[in-house]
């Protein structure tokens, strides 16, 4: 199960510190309401438990390595917007607002050529996606703390979201009946028909594996990184332990911008595919009036 396949991570102090402190209670309230639940309503379909899907429980994994970790990357993903935001200036801007600016230019032109001019309004969205994956991923570069998108369960969560998110927007944009008709692609004679099913049919099934594809592209890359890491660098110690580090590091920042760049990317087209630009009825009615009083001459 992809849910077991992250095993063999070493427990960072950070998660064995919190769950000294707040693992019984929470595997008590796990042991007497959580996996009941699950067993009743889930795997008992199944023919199996909790237990056997998630792993034992215990007080020591109560709050698991990667809710730890993820809620530490949403706290350092505010710390350094406002650090690099700091005090802001239009006369004599720091070092850290320019970097802010040019992050937010870059992202504010990928949004306009993708999504188009109207998808200003999806900025924070993706903008959220970007840094607070980047820094999700480059937390493995540090000690004491590891990738929470090294995690399918974090992977998983981020790709429903953006499932969630521009599903949401097409249908408050097109409506529910919309949004399903734009499955079947452009619009076909009649007797194309069969083809257009089979593109319905096709589109249906590519957007509902979205979640799956989008988690998993990221957790494989950086669950890979972290295994490439460890194995190389133990082939032979301690001669692989000094400069190999050193390359292996650099390539794991290199994939952490890399990954957070494609999964905003795709979450941009996926939004573009089913946003438009509102049309202005007041340029409409202006044009059609000017048709109107050329054309009224010629009778």
């Amino acid at each position: 199960m992809l849910l077991l396949a992250e095993g063999g991570h070493h427990v960072p102090l950070i998660v064995e510190f919190i769950n000294h402190y707040l693992g019984t209670p929470v595997y008590n309230f796990q042991k007497a309401y959580t996996e009941p639940l699950w067993n009743k309503y889930v795997f008992s379909h199944f023919g199996t438990t909790a237990e056997k899907a998630f792993g034992p429980y215990t007080v020591e994994n109560a709050i698991p390595w990667y809710t730890i970790m993820f809620v530490i990357a949403c706290i350092l993903t505010v710390i350094i917007v406002s650090l690099l935001k700091g005090k802001l200036s239009s006369d004599d801007p720091k070092e850290g607002q320019l970097t802010l600016e040019a992050g937010y230019l870059a992202v504010k032109d990928m949004i306009s050529s993708i999504i188009g001019d109207h998808g200003a309004r999806h900025f924070p969205v993706v903008a959220t996606f970007g840094i607070l994956i980047l820094v999700s991923n480059l937390m493995g570069q540090f000690p004491l703390f590891m990738s929470p998108t090294a995690s399918v369960n974090v992977t998983f969560a981020l790709g429903i979201s953006s499932f969630v998110y521009y599903n949401y927007i097409g249908i408050s944009e097109n409506g529910l009946f919309g949004h399903i008709k734009h499955f079947a692609g452009p619009k076909l004679p009649a007797l194309m028909l069969p083809i257009t099913a089979l593109i319905f049919f096709i589109e249906l099934i590519s957007n509902s594996i979205r979640p799956f594809t989008l988690g998993v592209r990221l957790f494989a890359n950086l669950y890979a990184d972290e295994q490439v890491f460890m194995q190389i660098t133990n082939l032979a110690p301690p001669f692989t332990h000094f400069i190999v580090p050193l390359v292996l590091t650099l390539l794991g920042v290199f994939v952490a911008f890399v990954q957070a760049f494609v999964f905003t990317l795709l979450s941009m087209i996926y939004i573009g595919e089913v946003s438009h630009a509102p049309h202005d009825h007041h340029e409409d009615e202006h044009v059609e009036g000017h048709t109107e009083a050329v054309a009224a001459p010629a009778v």
